[in-house]
């Protein structure tokens, strides 16, 4: 999942949160005094939902409130533990690994809506399935997300390559049959593998493989990225455009429960206290697009958010020299939560780009420059692991040896690769471009920390900032020469971050770098079929070597999460590979209003 690094600081580590905010203009009123009612606090912009078309968190964050999948994860359970959602149960998986047999839960409604013939929801069947996954499919629908069939069902490729030829996107006739793709019936779908793919179970829990109502798509046309249906615990009440997304309950939604197992410590910890109770808790979710760091800290010193992440100004306030939680906090009842994130952070180059990526001493003397210690301290507060290359220490296949042979920063080596590549250009190497997205105060300071350390070995940069959109615009249109982004895994397998270098996912897909190499596309595509098992491990680890060797990226950063709770938020557990949990979360209002009572 891409993930615009700057949020890291804001966003990330709220990911998947319910957030209680009271006193925002246009948000409360007293006729919401009889709800539940909460917030969520993100860092960005969103820009669509759609599940064919989302592919980044912030988008994710909302639209997994609204959609949901065949599978999810369970809440509580570590490590984590794939669960039926919209299947009735696991599937039933051939001798050969090749056909899976799912059977569909029944009683799974899409949310009510007028693009239906009575404006009510109709039953999810097996085909919106098969419809959902053909629009990502479709070439002239332009999803980033076809990495995640491309060549693993039967007959796929080929429904891909007849949208080609298709003068129009209304010209696509989704009807048409793909081998691997059948609904046995309304409640059965069975999928057939080109060969066998062990992670096809993760994909299934992943939110662009959400079912899509066809009603809803012809309903709305274009526009249906704007007018999400699904079937999730929430449905979209109001969206207010760089201001809020207003959520409320879904009264269709099926009777689901919250969990009645989980880890050994849970009891102890309070996670079961609500086991067999009907979700969702919360009525109402209002999320806010707050883009600066110091009103969303003020506001949950006021009481007014139940969780926050640690703006980089106020770490100090909130975390002693011991990495623990101020007195001052704990005295207001204020938890501290530390865990790691699946994540990594980079500078990109595009590898289309002819300056850029026909350099790879270009592209090494700015790894080398740039000082990874420094930055984790200067914009983490030291809430990170220096990165030398993509893979996160939470994946089985981090390689221990990684900074033996990943680029540091070395300055003097730096200067050195500069020269080759002035060799290899002809000459002085011209202005570079760099975007970063975002205009805010502390993105115009990596901005700067980036031009010093590009003037520190003899470039010279020039930065864009622009607004998340415009950026993921300009990517995909290979508009940017360098940029800088992330990586949040969709799922707990290294394979997910290989496919960012996966030759056939350039953009529109996730390949952001533009990156094309044989023998890495080689290693990948026998891995793709491995079960885990000691030789898949070790070809993740020379896929890494080859991709530290090519510079693709100067890696920067793996995250560490320090999120702070308001003891009257429950059921607050971190899971790092779902976005629509909100439902398991309950908040204690009158706990909270005695606090914003008394600090206030």
């Amino acid at each position: 999942m891409k993930k615009n690094i700057y949020y890291f600081l804001t966003f990330v580590i709220l990911a998947g949160t319910a957030i209680s905010i009271s006193g925002c203009k246009d948000t409360t009123s007293d006729k919401y005094q009889d709800e539940m009612v909460a917030y969520a606090v993100i860092g960005a912009k969103v820009s669509l939902l759609d599940p064919a078309h989302i592919g980044d968190s912030t988008s994710s964050l909302a639209g997994g409130q609204i959609f949901e999948c065949l599978y999810e994860y369970h809440y509580l359970k570590r490590p984590y533990e794939l669960m039926p959602c919209l299947a009735a149960d696991m599937p039933t998986v051939s001798d050969d690994g090749l056909i899976y047999t799912i059977p569909i839960k029944k009683g799974v409604y899409f949310t009510d809506d007028v693009c239906f013939a009575d404006g009510k929801g109709r039953e999810v069947v097996a085909s919106d399935f098969i419809y959902a996954w053909k629009r990502i499919a479709d070439i002239k629908n332009i999803s980033q997300n076809w990495w995640i069939f491309d060549g693993k069902i039967k007959g796929f490729d080929e429904f891909r390559e007849y949208t080609k030829s298709c003068a129009t996107r209304d010209a696509v006739d989704y009807s048409l049959p793909v081998e691997g793709l059948q609904a046995v019936d309304n409640q059965t779908l069975r999928i057939t593998l080109n060969k066998p793919w062990p992670q096809m179970l993760y994909i299934l829990a992943h939110l662009p493989t959400a079912p899509m109502a066809r009603e809803a798509v012809e309903y709305y046309g274009k526009s249906i990225i704007n007018h999400p249906v699904g079937t999730g615990a929430y449905l979209l009440k109001k969206w207010n455009r760089g201001s809020y997304l207003e959520f409320e309950r879904n009264p269709s939604y099926r009777k689901v429960l919250y969990p009645d197992a989980g880890e050994a410590s849970d009891l102890d910890k309070g996670f079961l206290a609500d086991a067999g109770k009907r979700l969702p808790f919360v009525d109402r979710l209002f999320m806010m697009v707050i883009q600066e760091d110091p009103p969303a800290w003020f506001s949950f010193l006021q009481g007014k958010l139940d969780l926050s992440g640690i703006p980089k100004d106020n770490f100090s306030q909130a975390i002693d020299a011991g990495k623990e939680l101020t007195g001052e906090l704990i005295e207001k009842g204020i938890e501290l939560k530390v865990y790691q994130r699946p994540t990594t952070y980079w500078v990109g180059f595009n590898m289309s780009d002819e300056l850029i990526g026909g350099n790879k001493p270009l592209r090494q003397a700015i790894s080398a420059a740039i000082d990874r210690a420094t930055y984790v301290d200067l914009f983490t507060n030291n809430r990170a692991e220096v990165a030398y290359g993509f893979l996160p220490p939470l994946m089985k296949a981090y390689d221990k040896d990684i900074e033996n042979y990943g680029i540091s920063y070395d300055i003097e080596k730096a200067r050195q690769f500069v020269k080759e590549a002035e060799g290899l250009y002809g000459g002085a190497i011209p202005k570079l471009k760099m975007g970063l997205p975002s205009t805010d105060v502390v993105t115009r300071q990596m901005g700067q920390f980036y031009t010093k350390a590009f003037k520190d070995v003899g470039l010279e940069l020039e930065v864009d900032y622009m607004d998340w959109p415009t950026y993921i615009g300009k990517q995909r249109k290979k508009q940017m020469q360098i940029f800088q982004s992330g990586w949040i895994a969709d799922y707990p397998d290294a394979e997910n971050f290989l496919q960012l270098f996966y030759s056939k996912n350039v953009w529109p897909g996730i390949n952001s770098f533009n990156y094309v190499n044989p023998e890495f596309d080689a290693i990948f595509e026998k891995t793709m079929v491995m079960r885990d098992c000691p030789e898949r491990q070790e070809l993740y680890k020379k896929a890494q070597k080859i991709i530290v060797e090519d510079c693709p990226a100067a890696f920067l950063l793996h995250g560490v999460a320090f999120t702070l709770q308001h003891d009257w938020i429950k059921n607050f557990k971190p899971n790092v590979f779902q976005y629509g949990i909100t439902k398991y979360r309950r908040i204690d209002t009158a706990k909270r209003l005695e606090y914003q009572r008394k600090y206030n």
